[in-house]
């Protein structure tokens, strides 16, 4: 007997594998196609011939614990302590499923704002928790009072993604002062923030859940390297949290993983020597502001775009047939793999929004552009 029997195949994993059998160009899945950063490939082979191919803690490489404690701190004006409220994670998505699994109860309730990560719902589940889905509005704005009416005594904990993905929108101020009231009124609900995309932020800037002293002590905080580096691929992320949530998520963590890859950990530990995550945003940004201009010529309805590298758009002016088949049959034939919106609600809402990931390098988004406009 299935324990997931609702969840299938995700539409990531069709529709890349899609994009493979009709050879099209794949602006689906949520990864960079750009090479990465030569000084980090350099800092790789470097450490390979060195004594860094064992386990390291569990918590994680301490001079990289170090590293992301300055990196917080410099970012947010945060202090962290390094030794009890870091972990290193294999992956921002283990750290999602570590930390639920760590701290979730049978019957517990916890909210997720849609349209949401679909990596959310599963740990739920297997926590024999219950998620309770509740839309965000169509401009992909929190709609607080809806929100609050969700919230009772058997809620756990709050899921927010900031920046958000699939939307690309960014919480405002307002936005923390309404969730904080929410939780002020609910003083046992936890937050669960997830941050992969916090550098990734254009006009704009990225408000944390670092910086809010009154959520401190009860928010996890999810972050990723493999995003904000372009190392998809090596699955390293962190999360932040007060010692005695931390606890329990180590707990967790020491029997899925015990400890994440050292190579990549100790690579990524000395990158952060040179890099500057304040390039990052206005590196997306051009690649944003190009992808838009290369399809103004289109059909395509540009929605916003203030973070993440995302462009979510509307193709209500070329048909009405729902997300899903209108992706497939961008692919078959048009040869360019998308993202429905619809999959990433509740209950499979369509408001006729696709998704193109723009971290590709300029001749992809050319020749993508190139055939989107001729539809």
């Amino acid at each position: 007997m299935s324990k997931l029997p609702n969840i299938g195949t995700s539409i990531f994993t069709i529709m890349t594998k899609m994009a493979h059998e009709y050879n099209a160009i794949n602006l689906s899945q949520g990864f960079p196609n750009f090479p990465v950063d030569e000084r980090l490939t350099d800092i790789v082979a470097k450490l390979a011939k060195e004594d860094v191919h064992q386990y390291t803690p569990m918590a994680g490489y301490p001079p990289l614990l170090t590293k992301v404690k300055k990196l917080i701190e410099k970012s947010y004006q945060r202090t962290v302590q390094p030794e009890t409220e870091l972990l290193i994670t294999t992956g921002a998505t283990q750290g999602i499923f570590t930390t639920l699994l760590a701290l979730l109860n049978t019957d517990d309730e916890v909210v997720i704002l849609d349209p949401s990560y679909d990596s959310y719902e599963a740990p739920i589940l297997l926590s024999n928790a219950k998620p309770i889905r509740v839309a965000l509005n169509d401009d992909y704005t929190p709609n607080w009072e809806q929100i609050e009416n969700a919230c009772s005594s058997k809620t756990k904990m709050i899921i927010i993604n900031n920046p958000h993905n699939p939307t690309g929108k960014i919480l405002t101020y307002s936005d923390f002062e309404s969730l904080e009231k929410i939780l002020d009124r609910f003083p046992n609900i936890l937050l669960l923030s997830d941050e992969v995309y916090e550098y990734i932020t254009f006009e704009e800037k990225h408000i944390s859940a670092h910086t809010r002293l009154q959520l401190q002590n009860r928010c996890i905080v999810i972050s990723s390297f493999g995003k904000t580096f372009h190392v998809t691929g090596w699955k390293v992320g962190y999360v932040t949290a007060p010692e005695y949530l931390m606890k329990e998520i180590k707990k967790v963590h020491q029997f899925l993983v015990f400890s994440v890859n050292s190579l990549s950990q100790a690579a990524i530990c000395e990158y952060l020597n040179i890099v500057d995550v304040k390039e990052i945003g206005p590196f997306y940004q051009e690649k944003r502001d190009y992808f838009r201009k290369l399809l103004q010529p289109s059909r395509f309805e540009l929605m916003p775009c203030e973070g993440t590298y995302f462009q979510v758009v509307s193709y209500a002016k070329i048909s009405d047939i729902n997300d899903v088949d209108f992706c497939k049959w961008l692919i078959t034939e048009h040869g360019v793999a998308a993202i429905p919106i619809s999959n990433f609600y509740a209950d499979g809402k369509d408001l006729h929004l696709i998704r193109f990931c723009f971290a590709k390098d300029n001749a992809t988004l050319e020749a993508a552009a190139k055939r989107l406009c001729t539809i």
